[in-house]
């Protein structure tokens, strides 16, 4: 293999490449989000600076069903993300995510730096409940309920959509061969190409469990403040800089 088929490779491994190259597409990608406040001194404390706190002390715990993803197949992952603040504009920062999909897995952590760990998360409708669990090792770590379709959100499809059009920002962490950082970065990226297919809101409720591998539960839920659930399909780009921790 010479050198151009070298860096033509669209990851590792040469002889069976874990994923292809981008952009990824996601046809009905289903999402059930249920937003919360914790305490505010731990969203400091998970918030890699310069990244900011907003006024609120809110989380949003997400699961999302993936079923005809390009590239990476059919999968579903669940975690945290935190609303901040990076020199005035509001973003979202992925603080943990759990997933049952080895080329999502690998693909999000070596180009994005997504904080992808491999776990069973599951999002299904139970009788009248849209029902989302995570297990890591055997263990239940988090469980959420919504009220399934209760309310059609269909007259905010637009504002849905700007919701998932918004900064997302990621801290990537490489090691170099020696041990030390070799890459420290906050990478930005935004959901392109978005086509709303459903959005409702409902009653919904969450339930963390302490679990060292998966700890969730260090973000406890002191109030729930809403659920929504939407389905749509969306494309994933390529990201982008915006701080560099070894060359700022």
């Amino acid at each position: 293999m010479n050198v151009a088929d070298i860096l033509n490779l669209p990851s590792m491994p040469l002889a069976s490449p874990s994923y292809p190259k981008g952009p990824y597409r996601f046809i009905d990608r289903q999402y059930m989000i249920i937003s919360y406040e914790t305490d505010p001194e731990i969203i400091r404390e998970q918030l890699p600076e310069p990244l900011e706190p907003v006024e609120r002390p809110l989380v949003h715990y997400e699961w999302i069903s993936m079923p005809d993803s390009s590239g990476f197949g059919s999968y579903t992952e669940s975690g945290l993300v935190i609303p901040c603040r990076y020199k005035g504009e509001e973003m979202n920062f992925v603080s943990q995510m759990y997933l049952d999909d080895d080329p999502p897995i690998a693909a999000g952590r070596e180009i994005w730096g997504f904080p992808k760990k491999y776990a069973h998360p599951k999002l299904e409708v139970v009788k009248d409940t849209l029902t989302g669990t995570l297990s890591y090792s055997g263990q239940l770590v988090a469980m959420g309920t919504m009220g399934y379709k209760h309310e059609s959100m269909a007259g905010s499809m637009e504002r849905t959509a700007a919701s998932l059009a918004k900064t997302a920002v990621n801290l990537k962490f490489i090691p170099g061969v020696d041990g030390t950082p070799a890459i420290c970065k906050l990478v930005a990226y935004n959901l392109t190409n978005i086509t709303m297919k459903g959005s409702w809101t409902g009653p919904g409720r969450l339930h963390l469990i302490p679990h060292v591998n998966a700890p969730v539960a260090d973000l406890p839920v002191r109030r729930i403040v809403g659920a929504s659930h939407f389905i749509a399909d969306l494309t994933l780009p390529y990201g982008r800089v915006i701080h560099d921790y070894l060359n700022p």
